[in-house]
């Protein structure tokens, strides 16, 4: 408990948004918080970006212009498609701000466990709205049925309301960019970063086994400090992810994927369905660090807790991850 409450309270700055100092400034706090406990953690430096913005806007923006062209939404209907499948082909010039991963083990053996958790944090943006976020996916999905069917509404004159539909998007978007703060992050996702680590901490690997601890950057951007971490894990390492569990009913995720669903496997799954009383979720809300690694054939599980469907104050700002007590966290 001790360690956790140390951990939150590192982490206690006005936000730590994605390649941003506050960013950097937090690893700064848990490396040397990790030192003095005796632990070297590596620092795994990798180049991102500060929102997923801009990145949405200019595929609004291709979508915007079905008056002018097909080919124009054909476009923002593929890009559409790899970006919330976990491909940025367009990443190498877009990612130009330093950003960082950790990663620290103890023990020896040839089996691997690694905790994993996200460091920084989002952008606000109206849809997170506590009267909003539950209608979330219904809007997701209403952006993904008109980005899929824009080539063909183009070629009618459904394609100025769909463009115009669009534009509004991109504008919204513009806006969030220059006005919107970060959020603090209490529960997303200083939570899952006091966890692991304090887990880390107080856990011996048995024999035959080490125990890894992987804190990222960037995972609201498109989880690229995941990515970035992919070439420092052993093969089979199996992966449990923390993400959003200061507050709600703990679930246990089988698989993520916004568009397409990624089933998760390996040994961690097989465990939690055999607990008692452990509580299923398909994941179709977002996207977790542990997609990536999902996709790349890890062992993979993520823990989260829900209130109504949809983490507590999920992006909207709150210093604190638990109303009641550290003791509300696993």
């Amino acid at each position: 408990m001790e360690t956790l409450k140390a951990v939150l309270n590192l982490l206690m700055l006005p936000h730590r948004g994605s390649a941003t100092a506050l960013e950097a400034e937090a690893f700064r706090r848990l490396e040397a918080f990790l030192r003095a406990q005796g632990v070297e953690a590596q620092p795994l430096p990798f180049r991102g970006v500060r929102s997923y913005g801009p990145e949405l806007l200019g595929l609004s923006l291709l979508l915007a212009l079905a008056p002018l062209s097909p080919l124009f939404p054909l476009l923002g209907a593929l890009g559409f498609y790899l970006y919330f499948t976990g491909r940025r082909p367009w990443g190498r010039l877009l990612d130009r701000f330093p950003s960082q991963n950790f990663l620290a083990w103890k023990g020896d053996g040839e089996k691997a466990l690694v905790l994993l958790a996200h460091v920084d944090t989002a952008k606000t943006f109206f849809l997170y709205h506590p009267r909003r976020v539950r209608a979330f996916r219904a809007h997701f999905l209403l952006n993904a049925s008109l980005a899929f069917l824009s080539p063909l509404l183009a070629l009618t004159p459904l394609k100025w309301p769909l463009g115009l539909y669009f534009l509004v998007q991109a504008g919204l978007l513009g806006h969030r960019e220059l006005k919107a703060p970060y959020v603090e992050g209490g529960n997303d996702n200083a939570s899952g970063v006091a966890v692991a680590t304090a887990l880390f901490l107080e856990t011996t690997p048995p024999k035959g086994w080490r125990l890894g601890l992987a804190l990222t950057g960037c995972e609201e951007v498109g989880a690229l400090g995941a990515k970035a971490l992919v070439p420092h894990l052993p093969p089979g390492a199996l992966v449990l992810n923390l993400d959003n569990v200061g507050r709600g009913e703990l679930f246990y995720v089988e698989g993520e994927g916004m568009l397409r669903y990624y089933p998760y496997r390996g040994a961690l799954l097989e465990a939690a369905r055999k607990t008692p009383g452990a509580r299923p979720l398909r994941y179709r809300l977002a996207y977790f660090d542990a997609l990536p690694l999902a996709q790349r054939g890890f062992p993979t599980l993520t823990l989260i807790r829900l209130e109504g469907g949809v983490p507590p104050d999920w992006h909207c700002g709150t210093r604190t991850p638990v109303k009641a007590g550290s003791s509300r966290i696993l």
